[in-house]
């Protein structure tokens, strides 16, 4: 119930593309960058659409990629199509390319909330569509990102190891199942911006206690840097390496005191969890 049938072209037996990227943003492009740095795919091998001139430039002219403003002339093309558009433009963009789609065609997504069920609705037809959602984050772009993936009812072990290649060049990857997915998507896809929140406020912090802008941005920014390297290469829980830190009545201490006084501690679960209310919103 509720299926559209769309009337499907003919395919010949060889795409020319490897990838199609159905919006041409920035976690396209971190996803982009990755794979051609790694040499997973050369630029001939990928073809990118977007509305936005300035969206096609870069890719055409940074990237060397071929870019093309309407959907569908990406979508027919590629064995493999990464949706990249936003959520709330995803059923339009569905109903667009699912005329031109071969039924072999790989599908990943990377939009927030929207389920596979929701891509094989409205892309139709009556096809089992291979969908697999996917959620990266945006350290993709210097090689530091996480993504987690979900199969589809009709993805195959294959096409995961497929998705988990387009991503291993920029990220680490994990596979959950997809009732996760707007709890991974509130932790890690958002989660940068967390942390870029916290480095603003201890930057903010430091010129009004008078150190200069780019003594504070310096400061503010390797801490979080090596504060990062400790946590992925300690055995000890962040519990125990905050512990080290903190010594008794010293001004460690004392600002984690103020934080809790003020619970910081249970805002940030709260804002987490609104993040994963957020994504279920979306998908409805």
């Amino acid at each position: 119930m509720g299926v559209t049938h769309h009337p499907r072209r003919v395919h010949c037996p060889a795409m020319p593309y490897a990838l199609g990227i159905i919006g041409a943003g920035n976690m396209a492009e971190a996803i982009a960058r990755g794979v051609l740095a790694k040499q997973v795919l050369r630029p001939s091998q990928i073809i990118a659409a977007d509305l936005a001139p300035q969206r096609r430039e870069l890719f055409a002219n940074e990237l060397q990629i071929k870019a093309v403003e309407e959907n569908a002339t990406a979508a027919g093309d590629a064995e493999m199509n990464l949706l990249s558009v936003k959520p709330q433009h995803m059923a339009a963009a569905l109903a667009a390319i699912a005329p031109v789609m071969s039924p072999k065609t790989l599908i990943v997504s990377i939009a927030a909330g929207i389920s596979t069920a929701f891509i094989e609705k409205h892309l139709g037809g009556g096809t089992n569509w291979r969908v697999i959602r996917t959620m990266p984050n945006t350290p993709m772009l210097v090689g530091e990102g996480m993504v987690a993936m979900a199969a589809g009812a009709h993805a195959t072990a294959a096409d995961l190891a497929a998705a988990r290649r387009l991503f291993e060049a920029a990220a680490d990857v994990i596979e959950v199942d997809e009732d996760k997915m707007d709890t991974v998507t509130a932790v890690s896809g958002s989660g940068p911006a967390y942390f870029f929140f916290l480095v603003e406020q201890m930057i903010r912090a430091a010129t009004e206690l008078g150190l200069s802008p780019e003594h504070a941005h310096k400061l503010a920014t390797k801490t979080a840097i090596g504060a990062a390297k400790m946590l992925a290469t300690s055995t000890d829980p962040p519990q125990e390496l905050r512990r080290k830190v903190t010594s008794p009545g010293g001004t460690t201490h004392a600002a984690i005191t103020t934080m809790q006084e003020r619970h910081w501690d249970e805002t940030t679960v709260e804002a987490i969890k609104a993040a994963q209310r957020r994504g279920r919103e979306l998908g409805q």
